[in-house]
């Protein structure tokens, strides 16, 4: 670990384990683990361990709690094309 990294630093990586992403959610890891097994938050298996991306765990905090994810905004390939000038 590089000198002056803070455990809060680390939670910041995009795919994180079970322990990073339970400390990022403000829960324990076994309640992590149970929500994860049944499929109550975004979460995917590497081998056997679970991981999380923050994004997805971003986007999903958004929606339990009302606010409009932050992908509702119209991504610029789905943009309707500009007719050319004549």
């Amino acid at each position: 670990m590089a000198a002056g990294t803070t455990q809060g630093q680390l939670a910041l990586r995009e795919v994180m384990d079970i322990r990073q992403a339970a400390d990022y959610l403000g829960i324990s890891g076994d309640t992590l683990y149970r929500y994860a097994s049944e499929g109550f938050v975004p979460a995917f298996k590497l081998g056997n361990r679970w991981r999380f991306r923050k994004s997805l765990l971003d986007n999903w905090m958004d929606v339990k709690s009302g606010v409009a994810p932050k992908s509702a905004a119209v991504e610029p390939a789905k943009k309707k094309p500009v007719a050319s000038a004549r």
